[in-house]
């Protein structure tokens, strides 16, 4: 037996099997929904990205994995809409909540403006800021 340090794809992708494989062995058949990625971008005239969502659904919830809007367009209602996106498409697919994970320097105080409630804190991380993980009943 050896262990070996090495990044390749395929590796990191049977493990992921792997453990989604066990998981799966541990929840009831109702909660064992497809998995799904999704996004929604947003471009300008120029058909350029200024903004998007990404996030993936499972086990009946949407995790948000990136949320970002160019800073020129940043106060104009675009994150505010992409969050009302994946919202209804997590109703869509009959999620019952969303979760976010964002630091103190980035968006905490706009995910708890539209609803989200900070469910844990790791503090000082990375140094002088706080990391926050979200979520949304829906």
């Amino acid at each position: 037996m050896k262990i070996v340090k090495q990044w390749v794809q395929e590796d990191s992708d049977y493990i992921r099997e792997k453990v989604i494989e066990y998981n799966q062995k541990h929840l009831s058949n109702e909660e064992k929904t497809p998995s799904e990625t999704v996004s929604f971008i947003v471009k300008n005239e120029k058909e350029e990205i200024v903004g998007g969502i990404t996030a993936i659904t499972f086990w009946h919830h949407v995790h948000v994995d990136f949320l970002w809007v160019s800073e020129e367009y940043r106060h104009e209602g675009y994150g505010s809409k992409l969050i009302k996106l994946i919202e209804e498409f997590a109703m869509e697919k009959g999620c019952r909540l969303i979760n976010i994970d964002t630091f103190s320097f980035q968006a905490p105080d706009f995910y708890k403006k539209h609803g989200f409630k900070v469910i844990g804190v790791s503090e000082d991380h990375p140094k002088g800021h706080n990391h926050y993980y979200l979520e949304k009943r829906l």
